[in-house]
Parts: C-alpha cells; structure tokens; sequence
C-alpha cells in the first residue's frame, strides 16, 4: 500500500531516523541523506491541573480546545468501541488488522485512508464505528469515499 518516499517505486522497509520518511533502499537513503530536514516533534498539550485531589474522570474536552476540532465524540461513546461485539468480530479478519496497521504507520494519512476506503472491509468497520457513535447507521457517500 506503501511506496518509496525517495524513488516512488518499491515499497519502503526503512524509515529515517531524523525525519521518519520511509525508503527501500540504501541507495535510496543516500539519496536521501543530503536533503534530510529533521521533523520538530510538537510537545504534547496536557490538560490543565486544577486539583491535585481532582479524581474526577478526565474528558475529551478536557485535552481539546474549542476550536482544534469540528466534531466531539463524548469519551462515553468512544468506549463503547471497545464493548462492541460487531467490531470485535470485525478484527478478527487478518486483512482487516492489516489495513489498520498500514493507515495508522502511514507518512500520508489521507492517501492511507483514501485507499483502504476502496477496501469494502474497511468501509464496513468504518460504518459499524460510526454507527456505534453515532448511534445511528451512517453509510460514506461516493464523495466521503473518496475523501
């Protein structure tokens, strides 16, 4: 699903200490080498300490700010991810695993997502999700699909 960062051609076995782009090659990585720029990690955003006796469950909410996201899905909701039987059952197909593993340790996640969105698995995982959370059935239109 992968391909060379460098050459665009095979797929990448290696990824860059320095900036974490994938390559398949030595050679590839010489070529690589000379115009390496180092990525600045973001230092992560921690909720607020109001209380150090606080032993209130933290939320979603409490790690966002209003305007970094559209859309907030309750912590409530997203856990039900996790009690769902559909979506375990889901997981146990090995190519389904496989695809989920390739989008999250993409470079490009949109590219990742647009193409496991042609997979009808992972668009049958994606709308069980999105049910689950929505607690309503939600089917991609032919321009969600397509990203």
């Amino acid at each position: 699903m992968q391909i060379c960062s460098v050459c665009s051609e095979q797929t990448p076995k290696y990824r860059c200490p320095t900036c974490s782009i994938r390559y398949c090659s030595l050679g590839c990585y010489k070529r690589h080498k000379d115009t390496c720029l180092p990525v600045k990690q973001p230092t992560p955003i921690e909720p607020e300490v109001k209380d150090a006796f606080n032993t209130e469950p933290w939320t979603v909410e409490d790690l966002l700010h209003e305007n970094d996201i559209i859309d907030k899905v309750p912590l409530q909701r997203l856990q039900l991810l996790g009690q769902s039987k559909e979506l375990r059952d889901l997981l146990c197909n090995p190519h389904l695993r496989q695809l989920l593993r390739s989008v999250d340790s993409a470079d490009s996640k949109y590219d990742a997502m647009k193409a496991a969105m042609q997979e009808p698995l992972f668009v049958e995982f994606s709308d069980q999700c999105l049910k689950i959370v929505e607690n309503e059935p939600r089917y991609f239109t032919s321009n969600e699909a397509d990203l």
